[in-house]
Order: C-alpha cells, then sequence, then structure tokens
C-alpha cells in the first residue's frame, strides 16, 4: 500500500479507531486546513478542540466501514454510536496535498426509529 490510500489509512486508525485525535491531527493535517463544516472553525487546532471530547466520550464507537480513494480526494464511510443516541452514518471526505490533509466536509445521516427495509445506512 502506497500513497494517498496508506496515508488515509493510518489517519482512519488514529483518528477513528484509536480515537486519538490529536496524533492523528498533528500527524496527517496541515495547521491552516479548510473546514466545510459549519459548527467547527478552519484550521487545525480548531478541529482538535472541537472534537477530541467528542471522541473521548465513554462508550462511543466510530466504526470504519469502507474507505475510497480517489486521486487527492478520499471518503471514509462511518458507523458512529454514542450512549444514549441512534447510530448515524457518517461520511467524511478529505482532500489530501502533499501527503497531508487540506481540506474536509462531512455527510452526517442518524438511523430513523422506522425503517423500511432490512439494510439501513450500512
Amino acid at each position: 500500500m502506497t500513497g494517498n490510500r496508506a496515508i488515509v489509512e493510518e489517519f482512519a486508525r488514529l483518528f477513528y479507531t484509536e480515537r486519538d485525535v490529536p496524533a492523528a491531527f498533528e500527524k496527517f493535517v496541515v495547521e491552516d486546513y479548510i473546514q466545510h463544516n459549519p459548527t467547527i472553525a478552519d484550521g487545525r487546532a480548531a478541529a482538535v478542540a472541537a472534537l477530541t471530547d467528542k471522541f473521548a466520550t465513554p462508550g462511543a464507537r466510530f466504526d470504519v466501514q469502507r474507505i475510497l480513494v480517489d486521486g487527492d480526494h478520499a471518503l471514509i464511510h462511518i458507523k458512529a454510536s454514542f450512549p444514549g443516541n441512534p447510530v448515524a452514518a457518517v461520511a467524511d471526505i478529505y482532500r489530501l496535498e502533499g501527503g497531508k490533509v487540506v481540506e474536509h466536509w462531512d455527510v452526517l445521516q442518524r438511523m430513523p426509529e422506522e425503517i423500511a427495509n432490512e439494510h439501513p445506512l450500512f
């Protein structure tokens, strides 16, 4: 495994599986990265501040379902769960440049109470 795929897989391991937000962002995200989530300011420090406590929540899980990499873009599909909340599907989209994450978008969908099929979200 080489290139952006290897970088994204290691970032995902540190960020989602190990839930070590500071280490993942220090190693793989540029300081002035662009954030498209309207609830988080631009920059690595702002993301670390916004996400560290959330990812440290006891019982929280961020299970990577799939990673897709196409050139300098990557999509990580996550099954996110927090105690007392419905499971959510998250699609984090990253743009890389020079081996580092420089930009991020995300889409979140919570599991509805009523489902119409046997294979929702995942």
